[in-house]
């Protein structure tokens, strides 16, 4: 639907700060203003208020239902995706977006592209994003419903007969009953299946380079094993909080994979790494008990699975084999997590921890523990606020004890 009336669209920026909710119980439907549409409008807008804010700064959009926008990239990891396609090989003559939705990614591709083609099943989100993205500036972006209803993403490759630069495909992550999946085997389209030589679509035989998105919570290593030519994986995080690991698919010249982290926050410098598997494996790390400082890794190390090189490149200490804490005697200010001033350790002991925390509040974290981090908080009498920080973990030795920190205040560490 993309028919919003000039008074509408007037009615939608006017009360974007409203409770559509409470707009359609307090007046109704007039010549000029559907109130359901533009309270539908209302609710999409809102969500995409600090996701997509180019797009909810530009009054021109229609908007999908609420859904779609809480489906879709954000800006930031869309052009994080985009910037991967200038890292291996320079500037795309063609993108092809088999998997458009909102058409974020699209939007974000073509920025980086000479040509992008959208490719959606649903004729609804089609046609909006045809309405929107050259609103958006996109103007370097075809459609090719427009020419052939209910295209989708197996028939557009099947009769494809050019090379794309980039293929990307973000499969749905839900099975018929409306619940989440994570493997590849089990998402729609099944990429194994479409990247068979002998498969119509042939994704390895359409493109340069394959772009695959996946679930946060996808096994990368299974990945590895399942897929020939993985050249990249990224892991991208926002705020500390992964939403999505890519998996760059081209003739790899390389025996080994590289794996690149990344944590986009909202103040402060962006948190990036990276390293190759062997890295990992050929690590030397040293362990120590808690020194000075305490190092907790942000979540695209720990999903990347960066347990060992981060200590050898950064030169720190592990506290034990299993326990993915490091620590140091100077601070080190560009650690990719956060950082902590320690201010003593002690048993998991109640009264023991009470002598560090006169108002029986500390933020917990348990770390290689046995204990999970309510039951542990219950045992151990306190509760959640202040400006403590307390690690519950195990140390070489194979002690379990709690670390006391306070943040490390130096200036690029704020979080």
């Amino acid at each position: 639907m993309t028919d919003l009336t000039p008074n509408e669209q007037r009615f939608v920026q006017k009360n974007l700060n409203a409770d559509p909710h409470a707009l359609l119980l307090r007046q109704t439907d007039s010549d000029d203003v559907r109130l359901k549409v533009v309270a539908a409008q209302l609710v999409a807008r809102q969500k995409a208020r600090f996701k997509l804010p180019s797009w909810y700064a530009n009054p021109e959009l229609v908007f999908p239902p609420a859904l779609s926008v809480e489906q879709a990239s954000s800006e930031r990891t869309a052009a994080y995706k985009a910037s991967i396609l200038s890292q291996h090989g320079g500037k795309p003559a063609l993108v092809i977006d088999l998997t458009g939705g909102m058409g974020v990614d699209s939007w974000a591709f073509s920025q980086q592209a000479d040509r992008v083609i959208y490719v959606e099943q649903q004729p609804d989100l089609a046609d909006l994003a045809a309405f929107n993205l050259p609103k958006l500036g996109s103007t370097n972006i075809d459609f090719p419903h427009q020419l052939a209803p209910h295209t989708n993403a197996e028939s557009f490759l099947t009769h494809f007969t050019g090379l794309a630069d980039w293929l990307y495909l973000d499969p749905a992550r839900r099975d018929r009953q409306g619940g989440k999946v994570v493997r590849l085997e089990d998402c729609e389209p099944n990429v194994l299946d479409w990247y068979r030589p002998s498969h119509p679509a042939g994704l390895r035989q359409k493109a340069t380079a394959v772009l695959l998105k996946t679930s946060p919570l996808i096994d990368i290593e299974t990945v590895i094993r399942q897929l020939p030519d993985v050249a990249a994986v990224h892991v991208v995080s926002v705020d500390n909080e992964c939403k999505e690991v890519l998996f760059v698919l081209t003739a790899n010249p390389y025996p080994d994979v590289t794996i690149q982290t990344v944590n986009l926050r909202s103040t402060g410098s962006d948190e990036r790494f990276t390293f190759r598997r062997t890295d990992e494996r050929t690590a030397q790390v040293n362990f120590h008990d808690p020194m000075r400082y305490l190092y907790e890794p942000n979540t695209s190390l720990l999903k990347a699975g960066a347990f060992r090189i981060v200590a050898e490149r950064l030169g720190l200490f592990k506290l034990a084999p299993n326990s993915h804490l490091y620590t140091s005697d100077e601070l080190l200010p560009d650690f990719p997590g956060r950082s902590f001033e320690v201010i003593g350790n002690c048993k998991p002991d109640r009264k023991e921890v009470h002598s560090f925390l006169p108002d029986r509040k500390a933020n917990l974290s348990v770390r290689n523990f046995p204990e999970a981090t309510e039951t542990l908080r219950k045992k151990l009498g306190i509760t959640t606020g202040g400006d403590l920080y307390l690690f519950a973990t195990t140390l070489f030795d194979n002690k379990k004890r709690i670390i006391i920190t306070r943040k490390s205040f130096y200036p690029s560490l704020l979080s």
